[in-house]
């Protein structure tokens, strides 16, 4: 389990493809020395085991099912990665539940300075956009971010410099990939809700736990 909170920007040495699935190495100053093998990594929001590492960079291997759901696949060297560890007991819980499994792919569609904010609007397949509300939370590329706007094909987040400044949104442009993860909470939601026929009541909240 994450944050989304980053930790560190890593940068891509190598990306070997191995059939369907794929070895990646980064490297990075902070996290490589922190890390043992079998140990999980949060790589632009994809949990990820660690299978080597020593002072200055680590491998992971990337599974055919992470390559479908998430941007990994098309990484080059020289790339940056948002680079998270999981979350410790006694952690502060500063972003929000972020369980590093990527739900899909979006595309950004713009970005407009507003103030010391950037404003950036992002298109999102439907099943996704369903999950989001206004206020509530999202993780773009591993980075915990508050929804600020939710519509029928897109939504939109408001990066503060600090973000532009130490992840990978700083340097997107409109066209660019991210890998996307809804808040956990609406998803057990709309199980309950699809179990329940679409109907909430006072017992189905009792037998599930909320009450």
């Amino acid at each position: 389990m994450f944050t989304g909170l980053v930790a560190e920007l890593g940068r891509v040495e190598t990306l070997r493809r191995e059939q369907d699935s794929y070895r990646l190495t980064i490297r990075a100053e902070k996290i490589p020395p922190q890390l043992v093998i079998g140990e999980s990594v949060c790589c632009n929001g994809a949990c990820l085991t660690v299978t080597g590492s020593d002072s200055s960079r680590f491998t992971v291997d990337v599974m055919p099912e992470t390559v479908r759901r998430t941007t990994i696949g098309l990484l080059r060297q020289g790339d940056p990665v948002n680079l998270e560890r999981t979350l410790r007991v006694g952690d502060g819980l500063d972003g929000h539940i972020v369980q590093g499994h990527v739900d899909g792919v979006g595309t950004i569609l713009r970005m407009v300075p507003e103030g010391i904010a950037k404003v950036t609007t992002i298109s999102a397949p439907a099943d996704l956009l369903q999950l989001m509300v206004t206020k509530g939370s999202i993780a773009i590329d591993g980075i915990s971010l508050t929804l600020t706007d939710v519509g029928e094909t897109h939504f939109s987040v408001s990066l503060i410099p600090l973000t532009v400044q130490f992840t990978t949104l700083g340097i997107k442009k409109p066209g660019d990939k991210v890998n996307l993860e809804t808040d956990i909470l609406g998803k057990y939601i709309r199980k309950m809700l699809t179990n329940q026929g679409g109907g909430l009541t006072m017992q189905s909240l009792l037998e599930n736990g909320f009450a």
